[in-house]
């Protein structure tokens, strides 16, 4: 099975406007020739199956487009972040011993600084008109190529991407998605949730993540359905495509979320078409969940995931009871399990580590097989997360595994304490971390950022502190940032900040 007969599915409902970017519409079936015409580019350009293919894009239909004539001529994608640096973005060349890379204008000086280090790279498409120096033309390749291409019917097992994950720890992972697991976890999204065939949707997750490429998929089971695709996320062009297009739902991560509560012109915007707000990749803070809730009158349904399992693991049911704080129950064909450090199953309500198993685990870390038999024990895929699953059946995560501050010997989670921090009026966001301290071996750090317009100072924030936890959990320090070290799709960075 190949997972690009997924896209197909949309094409038994005849040719109507599937994609929508930056005002201009596109057809499935423009979208369908484009990518038969990459293949065959690629094809020509002596790429075979199996060979890597780096994206280096922003969000774009080129972007769909490239997923899609990369696996009809069986190929794999290599999607990185474009905003990772130029040591990075080098290594993941040559890790992932790509020959073809496909990216934008922007990012050539990127391109050209890890085209050096990796000779491999033979070809490089770039998506403009114009023909730029030593590079191709992705607009000339699509003319010049037929759209006769018959799809190469790749095994299940065969890897489909390879997603880098982010490098909280070392250096990055080649995750290795396959074919079928791509394919049954947008089978099990979709049966999960019930989604309208005619679903209207928006792409705002970038697409080099797993996160995104996960919506992709998904979204082309929607027969009738359309995606607004934006180049990046902007409130307010968020808002003004809900209001044009009548989104029915939106998929964010907390951070964005966050910024929707902190736009003060949300009123002259009309959001009533959207029903459904998908959250993931980061925790959900339980007083963001309730003042979006309170100001936007929607219920956000927080869901998880990890790259290594296709991102899209549980989710709150869409249309059934959220239970705030929760990452809700497993999706349909997923294995969820609580073991201890033995590797044994613990019962409701014990906290211990978060396994998985199913067919949307990955096949393995590319190149990197005692990491791999580190993190996939007799068929489990060990998460690093900590917590419980209660008598409901719903799955509540206290911590990751390495987050977890040993205080005098006493275990603390972060998490706990931000969830404080997160009550306080004048908090937009805040994070935890683990510090050396002579006496306890460990101690506890936090930083916050502020709300707009809201002023605090950390003498203040350590009496609150103060006034909410016990003596032993108060932070020893609370610093004040104008913002927090992100990835590209929002997530915290804590290493960076354990670098402060």
């Amino acid at each position: 099975m190949n997972i690009a007969q997924l896209a197909l599915t949309s094409l038994t409902a005849g040719e109507h406007v599937s994609i929508i970017f930056e005002g201009k519409e596109y057809t499935n079936v423009q979208m369908d020739i484009a990518a038969r015409k990459l293949g065959n580019a690629l094809k020509k350009l002596g790429v075979k199956r199996g060979d890597r293919i780096i994206l280096q894009m922003p969000n774009s239909p080129e972007t769909l487009q490239a997923f899609q004539g990369i696996w009809k001529m069986g190929a794999v994608a290599v999607p990185i972040n474009y905003q990772i640096g130029a040591e990075e973005t080098a290594y993941i060349y040559q890790d992932s011993q790509a020959n073809t890379v496909i990216t934008a204008p922007e990012f050539m000086g990127k391109v050209h600084m890890a085209q050096v280090q990796s000779p491999g790279v033979k070809n490089i498409i770039v998506v403009s008109e114009k023909q730029m120096e030593g590079t191709l033309s992705f607009v000339k390749l699509l003319k010049e190529s037929s759209d006769k291409l018959e799809i190469v019917q790749t095994g299940d097992n065969e890897v489909a991407a390879l997603v880098y994950t982010s490098g909280t720890t070392g250096k990055p992972k080649g995750v290795m998605q396959t074919h079928y697991g791509l394919y049954y976890t947008a089978i099990k999204v979709q049966e999960t949730n019930n989604y309208s065939m005619e679903a209207i949707n928006v792409v705002m997750l970038p697409l080099c993540h797993s996160y995104g490429i996960g919506i992709m998929n998904s979204s082309s089971l929607r027969t009738h359905g359309k995606t607004v695709v934006l180049r990046q996320f902007n409130v307010e062009q968020l808002f003004s495509a809900i209001e044009k297009y009548k989104v029915t739902s939106i998929a964010a991560v907390p951070t964005m979320y966050i910024y929707m509560l902190s736009y003060p012109d949300y009123a002259k915007f009309d959001l009533s078409s959207v029903k459904y707000f998908i959250c993931g990749s980061a925790p959900l803070s339980i007083e963001t969940w309730k003042q979006f809730k309170e100001k936007f009158g929607g219920e956000i349904a927080e869901g998880w995931g990890l790259t290594e399992a296709c991102a899209n693991n549980s989710c709150n049911p869409i249309d059934g009871l959220k239970k705030v704080g929760s990452i809700g129950l497993p999706m349909k064909g997923m294995e969820m399990k609580i073991f201890d450090d033995r590797d044994k199953e613990l019962p409701q309500g014990k906290e211990g580590e978060i396994v998985l198993r199913g067919p949307m685990v990955m096949k393995g870390y590319w190149n990197q097989p005692e990491a791999t038999a580190e993190i996939i024990r007799n068929g489990w895929l060990h998460t690093g997360d900590i917590g419980y699953v209660d008598a409901d059946g719903y799955f509540f995560i206290t911590d990751r595994k390495k987050d977890i501050i040993i205080k005098g010997g006493e275990n603390i989670s972060p998490r706990a304490i931000e969830e404080i921090f997160y009550a306080h009026s004048c908090i937009a966001e805040a994070a935890v971390i683990g510090i050396t301290d002579k006496v306890y071996g460990e101690d506890i750090k936090a930083f916050v950022v502020l709300k707009p317009g809201k002023k605090a100072t950390p003498d203040e924030m350590m009496e609150y502190c103060r006034g909410k936890l016990k003596s032993f959990f108060v932070p020893k320090e609370v610093v004040i940032l104008s913002a927090m070290p992100k990835t590209l799709v929002g997530k915290i960075l804590k290493k960076e900040l354990r670098k402060m």
